[in-house]
């Protein structure tokens, strides 16, 4: 067999373990080493697996994930995530769908600090979700802006998606921080707009809530100050060059110890249990990038994404094209499997194609982020749709009506950022 047909049968033997249920990681290690032993000699395989995933964990880049992790453990075991919404209600509570508003707002910032978009939709809705129901709130449209709101989550920097993109293509994860504050800001804005135009067709569904006094609006900052500067401050030395993503990580890490300590929430509880959850996330997502390593270097040998890539650039269609091709596939599988399988599977395959058309790949890596949390609200998979249906009792497709709206939105906004990479890029060519 020539290597691309192994190539080939590889990816089926991948998607057939995903089929009976095998975890992502295993599946992609074992289908990655049944095809090196088929390509290569016993000996260089298990040089490679000797040497491979090894060093790829213990990359000095890697610390980055489970820094990020702490500082997003930290801030939700105590609490202090929740103040987020608190003071976003007043700040926005008043108008017609000011809550839905608020619960974005929110859901961008607690997203900033936790870099979890279902921790994100989880926290934020236990408290958004009865606090619109109480004003009257439509079940559809408070649940769909909860679901919405919580895709920020991995957009805005620190995004785990982003930092396990930057690993595997070794590119800068400063850049891919810095490159997605822009867009995270446009999707959070877009996403107001949404919820004022829903309210604005139908004003029953989103009644304004009680006003609160501009004092109060500016003393309710005081509960979330230093976490506002620890957001602005890790960005910001990335932004200028004072530290790398990893030292960013550790300064985030040690800021939220910090907050709560002045807070007086640290206790040996907190601190027993925020290790023992990053450490329980961290194990996870080291198997499951051990395992895309091994498949990686299968796809390598099999020169299948080389091929593919020379395929594509000959075809007689233009590079945007081809893009929009891309964007409608993770469109469709986002509809179909969980993200991180999406990412992993797709990395080896679309980032030699984007590369060799001429696309930046810190702009890719900021669109493939996205892709793949809209992935998380799209029907039928829908992971946060799932979630907030379980936890609130309501049926599925009442979630499914409500992020109909977003959903709209983001295509419009996609479309921006694919026509105007300017905006992921412009900040990242001010790094010094």
């Amino acid at each position: 067999m020539t290597p691309e047909v192994v190539g080939g049968l590889g990816f089926c033997l991948l998607f057939m373990l995903l089929l009976i249920g095998v975890p992502i990681g295993v599946a992609m290690g074992v289908s990655g080493l049944v095809g090196l032993f088929l390509l290569l000699p016993p000996k260089a395989v298990i040089a490679k697996l000797a040497l491979g995933p090894f060093d790829f964990v213990c990359s000095f880049t890697f610390a980055t994930l489970p820094l990020f992790f702490l500082m997003g453990q930290v801030i939700f075991t105590t609490g202090q995530g929740r103040m987020f919404y608190v003071v976003a209600r007043k700040w926005f509570g008043r108008v017609a769908g000011g809550l839905a508003m608020a619960t974005i707002v929110a859901s961008a910032g607690f997203g900033a600090l936790t870099a979890s978009s279902i921790a994100c939709a989880v926290t934020i809705g236990q408290i958004a979700y009865e606090e619109m129901r109480r004003y009257g709130y439509n079940k559809a449209f408070a649940l769909g802006s909860i679901a919405a709101g919580g895709t920020l989550g991995s957009l805005i920097p620190p995004s785990g998606f982003l930092i396990i993109y930057g690993i595997i293509t070794e590119n800068s994860i400063g850049k891919l921080f810095v490159g997605a504050i822009l867009p995270g800001i446009i999707c959070t804005i877009a996403y107001v707009i949404v919820a004022a135009i829903v309210t604005g067709f139908r004003p029953g569904w989103g009644p304004g809530a009680a006003p609160v006094r501009l004092r109060e609006k500016f003393v309710a900052l005081q509960e979330i100050w230093e976490l506002i500067c620890l957001i602005i401050f890790c960005m910001g030395g990335l932004l200028y060059g004072l530290f790398t993503s990893t030292e960013a990580g550790a300064i985030g890490a040690l800021g939220a110890f910090v907050s709560a300590a002045l807070r007086k929430k640290l206790s040996w509880s907190v601190i027993k249990e925020s290790l023992s959850e990053t450490l329980k996330n961290t194990g996870m997502i080291f198997s499951v990038l051990i395992g895309a390593t091994v498949f990686n270097v299968f796809c390598a040998a099999s020169n299948l994404p080389e091929h593919l890539a020379l395929w594509v650039a000959n075809l007689d269609v233009s590079a945007l094209e081809i893009m929009l091709i891309i964007v409608l596939i993770y469109i469709i599988l986002g509809a179909l499997m969980d993200e991180a399988s999406i990412q992993l599977i797709t990395l080896p395959i679309f980032y030699p194609i984007v590369i060799k058309l001429g696309f930046d790949p810190i702009w890719f890596g900021v669109m493939q982020a996205r892709l793949l949390q809209i992935g998380m609200i799209i029907p039928p998979i829908a992971i946060i749709d799932f979630i907030l249906a379980g936890m609130f009792k309501e049926k599925l497709s009442v979630v499914y009506r409500g992020v109909i709206p977003f959903l709209i939105m983001d295509m419009f906004v996609l479309l921006l950022f694919t026509l105007y990479p300017e905006i992921v890029l412009w900040l990242p060519s001010k790094m010094k």
